[in-house]
């Protein structure tokens, strides 16, 4: 890690959002981004406006363009073991933690923040309410966790087919409830959550 000199010298700014805190299965996925000011990305926004196309496409020009990015997450297991919240901030802060340009400040999507002291270093933090579509750091932040967060469900919808996991990516659709009705709960559905606890 550099001296905390460095990074207010530099002055650079890493924009977190997550992904995932409303579906019943699968990790809560967190991503940071420090973006260019030479590397302009023309359509950055709040992931959900976006359709899935253009967010591949965003997605592949921010890690290209970027002078970093980083994505993290945090596992059904300890979603169920320190709750939902507890687990995103866990997420964000282990993706401000990998990033390989540590920045000075970071700015989070929502109303709250993570724990932002890393050895003997306390970052600047600024929450920002509805920043992923405000912001264009949080929304490439926003991008990547989403992406990521989807390819995962792909791989699971995979694994454990009867759910249709690719489909709905783990969110308590009609489909996925029916499907949890009709074969219980798997190891990648949130035990904690009231519509698994329902159908274990």
């Amino acid at each position: 890690m550099q001296q905390a000199g460095l990074f207010q010298l530099d002055g650079l700014v890493a924009g977190v959002d997550e992904a995932g805190r409303g579906p019943l299965a699968g990790p809560v996925v967190a991503a940071a981004v420090i973006l260019d000011p030479e590397q302009h990305i023309e359509g950055l926004d709040d992931s959900k406006k976006l359709g899935e196309p253009q967010r591949e496409r965003l997605a592949g020009e921010i890690r290209e363009r970027a002078l970093a990015w980083s994505v993290a997450s945090a596992e059904v297991a300890e979603i169920d073991e320190i709750n939902i919240l507890a687990a995103t901030m866990l997420a964000m802060r282990r993706a401000i933690a990998t990033l390989t340009v540590m920045p000075s400040g970071v700015q989070v999507d929502g109303n709250r923040l993570p724990n932002l002291s890393f050895d003997d270093v306390k970052l600047y933090g600024e929450a920002i309410v509805g920043g992923d579509g405000k912001v264009a750091s949080i929304s490439a932040a926003s991008i990547i966790a989403k992406t990521h967060r989807d390819a995962i469900m792909v791989k699971l919808d995979r694994k454990y087919p009867v759910y249709e996991f690719a489909r709905h990516k783990g969110y308590g659709t009609r489909v996925h409830l029916e499907r949890l009705r009709e074969h219980g709960p798997c190891p990648a559905h949130r035990q904690t959550f009231a519509p698994v606890r329902a159908a274990s």
